[in-house]
C-alpha cells in the first residue's frame, strides 16, 4: 500500500435503482424497493474507492466488518449517492463511516472496516479450500 489511508479521505459510488436491486418479495401489495443486501454492496463499493488510489500492484481490498442501519425505502428508478469517509486506519485495516441518500432523504448509515490484502495470498488460501478438481 503506497503510504497509510489519511483520516477524512472520501469515497462514492452512485446508482439508481434497477429491478435487481430489490427485495424479492415485492408482491400482495409489498411495494418495489431497495434491498438491503444491494445497499451494503454500494456501500462497500464507496469505502473501497476511498483506498483503491493507494492500492499497489497486487493489492486489493476485503470487507471484514460492516454495521448498517437501514432507515428509509427507495423506490426502482430513485439515484442513490452511497459516501464513505476514512476514521481511522491501522496499517492494512481501514475503518469507516459511511451514509447514502436518495433524491429526498438520507437513507442508511453505518460504519464499515475494509483490510487491504495482497491478491496472490488470497488466492492460495481460496485455493486450499477448494474441492479437488476444481482448481
Amino acid at each position: 500500500m503506497r503510504g497509510i489511508a489519511r483520516t477524512g479521505t472520501l469515497g462514492e459510488e452512485q446508482f439508481v435503482v434497477d429491478e435487481q436491486h430489490v427485495i424479492d418479495f415485492a408482491h400482495d401489495g409489498m411495494p418495489q424497493i431497495l434491498c438491503t443486501p444491494w445497499l451494503i454492496w454500494f456501500l462497500e463499493h464507496a469505502a473501497r474507492n476511498a483506498v483503491l488510489p493507494l492500492l499497489e500492484p497486487g493489492e486489493s481490498t476485503v470487507g471484514v466488518v460492516i454495521s448498517v442501519e437501514h432507515m428509509a425505502a427507495t423506490p426502482v428508478g430513485a439515484l442513490v449517492v452511497c459516501r464513505a469517509r476514512v476514521i481511522y486506519a491501522d496499517g492494512p485495516l481501514i475503518s469507516f463511516q459511511f451514509e447514502a441518500h436518495d433524491e429526498h432523504e438520507k437513507i442508511a448509515i453505518g460504519t464499515h472496516k475494509l483490510r487491504v490484502i495482497e491478491t496472490a495470498r488470497l488466492a492460495k488460501r481460496v485455493q486450499k479450500k477448494t474441492p479437488i478438481g476444481e482448481h
